[in-house]
């Protein structure tokens, strides 16, 4: 069992600053992650919001037009500053906001730090331009990137007291950030083969016919771009469904949370599936309305119950 350790009822006003600094960048730049941290008391909203303005520096540095080689200086740079974090030396009035919060919500819960270590080895591995053969290769990259984002979140979030395999909770939040992951892969195909990177494997892309790339807003001539689509769908769907085992572990506001992100999420995979070639065309996305639909679903437990009473029909088959 994951436990979570009751934040201290004040919090000095340095610290308070820092919080509502990650607080607006979350706010401004998180496209789908606010709409579910918004549901979160206020310790773990602000522990959450210095997860997302710390991860959001490392991919901006990943994404950003400096040369490679500053990129991976400024990467080791941002590695040095967490490991001052994880070593309890950085103090309240240090200048920069994003590390004095993230130190704060480091001492409130059991944030397993090493996980940004991860996501900083895997946006490494975007800078040195790497591409995955197989899917087993792929998931090593997004393990880094999302599955320890799914960790790091659970430190935060925690296990409810007495929760059915609350062992294996952190197995199926890192699973749970892969699916997020390869949603976010079939999304972004265009875009990330116009920025040169390549995600989906070569082995998938060659069983359909799309080696050639994807670099216009239609599919390669002779290709079968929407069996590829279909395919990497119903991989993402086998990991929603493994890792949505972790909902009924959490309590209501965590689990709320995490359905939300988790429900806009697979929202997008259906657009994608209905409509595979959209994803050349231009970013597949929803609207507000429909992602404050989902957080306010997540909210009512609907979707929790509705995994919860699978998992209940499944044992007794």
């Amino acid at each position: 069992m994951i436990r979570t350790v009751d934040s201290p009822t004040h919090v000095s006003a340095p610290v308070l600053a820092a919080y509502s600094y990650c607080e607006t960048v979350t706010g401004q730049q998180a496209r789908n992650f606010a709409y579910g941290i918004r549901l979160l008391p206020t310790p773990k909203r602000r522990a959450m919001s210095a997860l997302y303005a710390f991860s959001r520096r490392v991919d901006d540095i990943g994404d950003g037009e400096l040369a490679d080689d500053v990129k991976a200086a400024r990467l080791e740079d941002t590695r040095a500053l967490l490991a001052r974090v994880q070593d309890g030396a950085v103090a309240e009035d240090d200048t920069d906001p994003v590390a004095v919060a993230l130190a704060h919500a480091a001492q409130a819960f059991p944030i397993p730090l090493g996980g940004l270590d991860e996501l900083i080895d895997g946006v490494l591995m975007d800078v040195r331009g790497e591409t995955y053969e197989t899917w087993d290769d792929l998931k090593v990259y997004c393990r880094c990137v999302a599955g320890a984002i799914g960790r790091l979140s659970l430190g935060v979030f925690g296990t409810e007291p007495g929760a059915r395999g609350a062992e294996r909770a952190s197995e199926y939040a890192d699973t749970l950030g892969l699916a997020l992951q390869l949603t976010n892969i079939l999304r972004d195909v265009r875009e990330d083969a116009g920025n040169g990177r390549t995600y989906l494997p070569s082995d998938d892309l060659a069983k359909f016919g799309c080696s050639a790339g994807f670099h216009g807003p239609t599919p390669p001539e002779g290709s079968d771009f929407a069996g590829l689509v279909h395919f990497e769908v119903r991989r993402a769907r086998a990991l929603f469904a493994e890792g949505y085992r972790l909902l009924p572990m959490l309590d209501r506001r965590s689990g709320a949370c995490v359905a939300a992100m988790a429900g806009i999420y697979r929202r997008l995979l259906d657009r994608i599936e209905r409509e595979p070639e959209a994803v050349l065309r231009g970013r597949v996305s929803l609207p507000g309305r429909e992602k404050a639909y989902v957080a306010v679903r997540g909210l009512s437990g609907l979707d929790t119950r509705r995994h919860t009473s699978r998992l209940t029909v499944r044992r007794r088959a």
